[in-house]
């Protein structure tokens, strides 16, 4: 493939060692039409992003089905980045799940891949429309498994297991782990909507993971007392509004 300053830089990312021989393969055939370079492969989401940290891409062939964080998702924390690639999707779905991808204009190849529909995609791949995280969370059927965030250049993946709050702090939400705090720019109450069975909203500004409750506990004085949150891990204590006082009665899990 072409080594041609013009050329299209293109990444393939896909589990399967297979897929991506082939994908190489194909683009050795479109390469006889136009400039192309394979600028790397990845076989998951992390090494995907990895890549893209270390090298300049125009498009990404990217699998959706991969293990632990599909495609769709992937593609999401992909926007982080300062200058993200364009993406093709490359999938088995069928044809009722891709209506979605149509109605979207969201470009993709069906598996197994045909030499002229690639030639076709990546023929247009400097004008596909950038994704929007708004279209790309309408697509994607499941919550994220990971939250991203942006720092020095890299964009960092939090397991969403491993978080124990999110909490609105002005434009941001900062995400608190037993480790460290993260700032996101994100919704809280999308977050709420997307992760309503992993968090419960204990505060118009804070969600906490219901997996990392340890229990309530009553603070203050007579006819002032209030509730609080005990996190397994954190000596920090959050306290649970008024409104959302009834959480301690449904969850009544180790309620002091």
């Amino acid at each position: 493939m072409s080594k041609h300053p013009q050329a299209l830089r293109v990444v393939i990312a896909d589990d399967e060692a297979p897929a991506r021989s082939r994908i190489r393969d194909l683009l050795e055939d479109c390469a006889g039409s136009f400039p192309i370079e394979l600028a790397g492969e990845a076989a998951n989401g992390r090494e995907l992003l990895a890549l893209l940290e270390e090298t300049s891409a125009d498009v990404v062939l990217l699998d959706i089905r991969m293990p632990e964080m599909d495609g769709l998702e992937v593609a999401q924390h992909m926007l982080k980045l300062p200058e993200p690639p364009s993406v093709i999707f490359t999938t088995a779905y069928n044809e009722h799940a891709l209506k979605a991808f149509e109605l979207h204009a969201v470009d993709y190849l069906l598996k197994p891949i045909r030499l002229r529909r690639l030639h076709d995609a990546l023929t247009r791949a400097r004008a596909i429309t950038p994704l929007r995280l708004d279209v790309l969370q309408q697509i994607t059927p499941d919550a994220r498994t990971h939250l991203s965030v942006l720092e020095r250049g890299k964009v960092l993946l939090i397991p969403v297991a491993e978080i124990l709050y999110l909490r609105a702090e002005l434009k941001y939400v900062t995400i608190r782990t037993a480790a460290r705090e993260y700032l996101l720019e994100e919704s809280l109450s999308k977050l709420e909507q997307e992760f309503s069975e992993q968090f419960v909203r204990i505060h118009r500004s804070c969600l906490v993971a219901k997996a990392h409750i340890a229990g309530f506990e009553k603070e203050g004085g007579e006819g002032e007392a209030g509730w609080v949150v005990t996190l397994a891990g954190l000596d920090e204590k959050l306290p649970v509004s008024r409104r959302q006082q009834h959480i301690v009665k449904e969850m009544g899990r180790n309620v002091l």
